[in-house]
């Protein structure tokens, strides 16, 4: 069965649609329950949701606006159930957001960044070029403004580290993009390098993002 995939207001999201959410992941250390889901309808504008059948296979709050001067897709709290269809789960969402941005602004190149705490999230960057942060690359000022910018727009739950584009929890777990592999011994170890000494648990997350260019943005139209 396909996998359908919807973009819609926050405000359209039901009580129901809200219990659901916070179900689809129910036996991990880190879940977030209906409260706090409630809020994150309260704080973003659109909610991304895919569907596997009847099932709910994803979702991913995001926003769609200009940061720095710069349009952006910000992806908030977002989580993707554990099947084996996951990878395209999480294709299908992005996908979808991405397409929502070239609708709000044609003809232009758009950065796309959410806070991550786990490498196989890297995945939702694949149709991104220039991410930051990566293996082997050395971030310049332009990328560490960019990091403090979206940290501060993320309203960040700890230290923001600019150098390492790093959040340091203090307790209460990140708003991040939760994706986990289903093979996690096919992740880039260089990749998984980039968590080293992360506590999931404590809020520890990274903020990455990267451009999508306006060629490929064309393409989803």
């Amino acid at each position: 069965m396909a996998l359908t995939v919807e973009t819609k207001d926050c405000t359209a999201l039901s009580d129901a649609e809200i219990e659901e959410m916070a179900d689809l992941i129910d036996d991990e250390p880190v879940i977030f329950d209906v409260g706090e889901l409630s809020k994150q309808r309260d704080s973003w504008v659109l909610v991304t949701q895919v569907r596997d059948g009847n099932k709910l296979a994803a979702y991913g709050f995001c926003t769609l606006e200009r940061v720095g001067g710069d349009p952006t897709v910000l992806i908030g709290l977002a989580a993707v159930r554990r099947t084996s269809r996951r990878d395209s789960a999480l294709k299908a969402m992005i996908t979808d957001q991405m397409r929502r941005a070239v609708l709000a602004f044609p003809d232009e190149d758009v950065l796309v960044a959410a806070q991550i705490a786990d490498p196989a999230a890297f995945d939702a960057y694949k149709p991104l070029s220039d991410v930051v942060p990566r293996p082997g690359y050395e971030a310049n000022g332009e990328d560490r403004a960019w990091g403090r910018r979206l940290a501060k727009r993320f309203e960040v739950r700890g230290e923001y580290r600019a150098k390492e584009f790093r959040v340091y929890g203090e307790g209460a777990p990140s708003l991040v993009l939760n994706h986990s592999s289903s093979k996690p011994e096919t992740i880039n170890p260089a990749v998984a390098a980039l968590f080293d000494g992360h506590d999931r648990s404590q809020g520890d997350a990274l903020v990455v993002f990267g451009w999508a260019t306006r060629e490929k943005l064309a393409k989803l139209l």
